[in-house]
């Protein structure tokens, strides 16, 4: 599963740039290091012709769910189930849209020390995930847009750590996804089979670091705080590059926190 993210982006109108939307629509944005489930984060959807950037909870809500506690529940839908399960198969014909990242955490070792292990590019660039999108009404009054991450079976660099992975997409898979025009049965057969290159299931690397480089060091280790103790390792961040670029990922452990008491503000 993908349980944490980030997204460590300084500026607003530069990553505004990078997923082809106005940067007024970002407006309140500001760099995450720790994105946990029922947080607010943004979710990129196709609006007419125009990408369009709007803010979302994590932990998708069906409108026609009474309460938040299936957030929790949803925050992922599995690839190889989403378009007949109940809670996503609507979502997935008509509001699909991608999860702007720079990264994600999965946890390792054991119990009493599990450590978290940061997943991104080497060069620091965004990461776009799969996802789907729907409005809630907690109220008559009130509206929730939320959203779920889709994953699918890991790759070799994440096999040995858990047995799910966010799909990424890149170049034409985003606008493949995003419109609405693509069949779900179309989507399914291209876009969704770990052995359709546009995943990027295949274009993980297994290099391991036992840090971000140092370029603009502490950035990461200056923000991120835990609920109950701060992180023991450093984590840099290296500044993002083009968004159709196909790189790898790498795989950075630090510090010792476990998955349930780490929060970063």
């Amino acid at each position: 599963m993908c349980g944490r993210f980030t997204l460590t982006h300084r500026e607003a109108r530069a990553l505004a740039a990078e997923l082809g939307v106005s940067a007024d629509d970002l407006l309140g944005y500001k760099p995450r290091y720790n994105i946990a489930p029922t947080d607010d984060h943004w979710i990129v959807r196709m609006r007419y012709e125009d990408r369009q950037v709007l803010p979302a909870k994590w932990g998708l809500i069906n409108f026609w769910m009474t309460d938040r506690k299936q957030a929790f529940k949803n925050i992922n839908a599995r690839a190889e189930t989403v378009r007949r399960s109940p809670a996503f198969r609507e979502a997935f014909a008509s509001r699909r849209c991608v999860v702007p990242a720079d990264g994600f955490f999965e946890w390792t070792g054991p119990k009493e020390d599990r450590r978290p292990i940061w997943f991104h590019r080497p060069d620091g660039g965004l990461i776009l995930f799969a996802g789907l999108y729907e409005t809630w009404r907690p109220s008559p009054a009130e509206k929730e847009r939320t959203f779920t991450i889709i994953t699918t079976s890991p790759n070799a660099l994440l096999e040995p750590v858990h047995n799910r992975m966010p799909v990424a997409l890149e170049g034409e898979a985003v606008d493949d996804w995003l419109y609405a025009r693509q069949t779900p049965d179309s989507l399914m057969a291209r876009r969704l089979s770990r052995r359709h290159a546009g995943l990027g299931a295949g274009k993980f690397c297994e290099e391991r670091r036992p840090r971000v480089p140092d370029r603009d060091a502490g950035v990461l280790s200056h923000s991120i705080r835990s609920e109950t103790r701060s992180l023991k390792g450093r984590i840099s961040h290296t500044p993002p590059h083009a968004v159709h670029r196909s790189e790898h990922l790498v795989m950075i452990q630090s510090g010792q926190p476990t998955s349930q008491d780490v929060r970063y503000t």
